[in-house]
């Protein structure tokens, strides 16, 4: 199953759901089926479901891209409220889509949180 999103903007077999910050209708966040989450832009590979885990924030959580190469990253400036930790602004490494941010050293185990 392929689950395409942009971790602002959701689209599951091309039906467009809008993303709702701390709202239940948000499906993504608590949908662990087996599948990759692909660019919504240009279908990109970006996560698996595999590096996906139980957050309390109100979007998916990964711990890690699929590939090295599925995301750029730059410095992020302004302060973030869902970490302290130090944020990275991601983008899909083909088309450079926004997807949101990298939270260096949140995830499980000292893993990053995309």
């Amino acid at each position: 199953m392929n689950l395409t999103c942009n971790l602002k903007l959701f689209l599951l077999k091309k039906e467009k759901m809008s993303y709702c910050a701390w709202v239940k209708e948000e499906i993504h966040r608590d949908n662990f089926s087996p599948g990759q989450y692909n660019c919504s832009q240009c279908d990109y590979p970006l996560f698996s479901s595999s590096s996906k885990y139980e957050h309390d924030t109100p979007w998916p959580a990964f711990t890690q891209p699929i590939h090295p190469d599925s995301l750029l990253k730059e410095a992020e400036n302004e302060p973030q409220m869902s970490s302290k930790n130090l944020a990275l602004k991601v983008s899909c490494g083909k088309c450079k889509n926004s997807l949101g941010h990298e939270f260096v050293g949140d995830g499980p185990g000292g893993k990053s949180r995309f």
